[in-house]
């Protein structure tokens, strides 16, 4: 396909947001109402179907098919966990959001411990979201690069600031409102193409609607339930439970994700959003795994040397043929997107109200202007921290522990919520920063510490590599293997932090 073609496609994409934006928002005031909160107004079903997209990013769209080779289903351990943890968020955090009337969920750190708690929940979210959400467009506009801009004679940092000035131009006005209706379309375009290179895949490997999920269900690929190996990361229980904690702390205790559910009018409609949110998200990943079962068995048997996250990509663009190529194309923006502006807008959000406490401080005609300011900033910053990903952090395994990093900082949230929801302590509020800030360099050392056991209590006289090396080796296959739960350690020590520095009033 001509380059040519493909900028048209993405252009003639981002004009139809761009023109849903300029109808959602010719009617609003300028203010800062529908930006935050979309006036209350939003139908829930579109913000359920919305979140669709905004949950699985366009890491989730390349990495999720290209799993399946060597983990198999064994991420619907995982896609479990989220049900019990989605039921958490409904039924627990929705009611005392909505009981608060919050904007920024983290206010109710203030109000259950203090402004240190509240400053430190806040700051720990801004810090990942900056770091994952440029890490999820730091991937796509590199395929972009090397699909299209190469050949246009378009440098990257001028692809990331075209893209991101696109995001901020459908969102600059009405924020949160705009982002519902856009996630809604962005999401039925992820959709769509996921459906039709499914059936594109299957008709390639000879299979009718009939015989597919037969196949699906008879390959060995399709193992789903690991209960063998309890040291294994694919061990069910420890894939089930950190599911549904990862669901409680990237959606509930998450300001992106809970923006959208704040928009809605009432906490009944908030909770139906959740209720069928959970029934969709399920049943995509499952198709996700099963295009990722399909696209490996057809990579090999047509000799093709594509894994992991090359697999949907190169499959795509060179053995699929064009048409399946332009909704690849339209699949992985609408995953990036629906989940980067999102991202932007409640990073605006999180420092306006939480930071710079806009709301307590100045007049509405002020906050909007101030609103504004935060808005390019927070655009300027995501450009700067994805170029430097491409040009200062070239290691490609430095950027993906950036991303693991960020990950850790939902602990401590974790341990937050959990302590001012399940006690009624107080706490020295001026330590809770040093709290949060060892625990996820505690819970690094506990992840590595099988390596650094067999690093200096085994033989490694017959390495033929280097000793770490051979370490990393022997601990994966000889000792106990970290995954997902991680993060319940993480919260764990927050919390047993949280008793440490308990304040005798209650």
């Amino acid at each position: 396909m001509q380059p040519i073609t493909i900028a048209l496609i993405i252009v003639s994409y981002f004009l139809v947001l761009v023109l849903v934006s300029f109808f959602i928002g010719r009617k609003e005031v300028n203010d800062n109402s529908a930006f935050f909160k979309a006036n209350k107004q939003s139908p829930w079903y579109l913000v359920a179907f919305g979140m669709i997209g905004a949950s699985l990013s366009g890491v989730t769209f390349i990495s999720v098919p290209g799993w399946v080779e060597n983990s198999q289903f064994s991420y619907m351990q995982v896609v479990l966990g989220y049900i019990v943890g989605y039921f958490v968020i409904a039924t627990v955090l929705m009611p005392l959001y909505y009981r608060l009337n919050l904007t920024s969920i983290y206010t109710y750190l203030e109000s259950r411990f203090g402004y240190y708690s509240y400053k430190t929940g806040a700051s720990f979210f801004i810090v990942s979201r900056i770091v994952g959400a440029s890490f999820r467009l730091f991937l796509v506009a590199n395929v972009l690069q090397i699909v299209l801009f190469d050949a246009l004679g378009v440098e990257f940092w001028q692809t990331v600031t075209i893209t991101i000035l696109l995001i901020w131009l459908y969102t600059f006005k009405s924020g949160i409102k705009t982002i519902v209706w856009t996630d809604t379309l962005q999401t039925l375009f992820m959709l769509i193409a996921l459906g039709v290179t499914f059936y594109s895949v299957g008709d390639a490997l000879q299979l009718d609607s009939n015989s597919i999920f037969n196949y699906i269900s008879e390959s060995k690929l399709s193992k789903t339930f690991f209960f063998d190996d309890y040291k294994s990361s694919q061990y069910f229980w420890k894939q089930f439970i950190s599911g549904a904690f990862i669901a409680i702390v990237m959606t509930g205790l998450d300001q992106d994700m809970m923006q959208k559910n704040l928009t809605c009018r009432s906490l009944k409609d908030a909770q139906k959003n959740i209720f069928w949110f959970t029934i969709v998200l399920t049943i995509v990943n499952f198709i996700f795994l099963c295009l990722g079962l399909l696209l490996t068995n057809y990579a090999q048997q047509n000799g093709i040397d594509a894994h992991k996250d090359d697999l949907f990509p190169v499959l795509a663009q060179n053995h699929l043929g064009t048409g399946i190529f332009i909704f690849f194309l339209l699949g992985l923006i609408a995953a990036a997107y629906s989940s980067a502006d999102s991202a932007l807008t409640s990073l605006t959000t999180s420092f306006s109200i939480d930071i710079l406490d806009i709301e307590k401080k100045y007049d509405e005609r002020k906050q909007v202007k101030i609103r504004k300011q935060i808005h390019i900033l927070f655009s300027f910053v995501l450009v700067l921290v994805i170029i430097a990903f491409k040009y200062l952090i070239k290691d490609a395994s430095v950027i993906s522990k950036l991303f693991t990093f960020a990950g850790y900082t939902y602990g401590p949230l974790l341990g937050l919520y959990s302590f001012g929801l399940f006690t009624n302590w107080s706490v020295k509020d001026k330590f809770v920063p040093i709290i949060a800030i060892l625990s996820p360099i505690l819970t690094y050392l506990i992840s590595i510490s099988s390596t650094i056991y067999s690093y200096f209590f085994e033989n490694l006289d017959n390495c033929n590599s280097t000793k770490w090396q051979c370490a990393t080796e022997f601990a994966s296959e000889n000792y106990y293997q970290f995954g997902f739960e991680l993060l319940l350690i993480n919260g764990l020590l927050t919390f047993i932090g949280l008793i440490l520095i308990r304040s005798q009033k209650n």
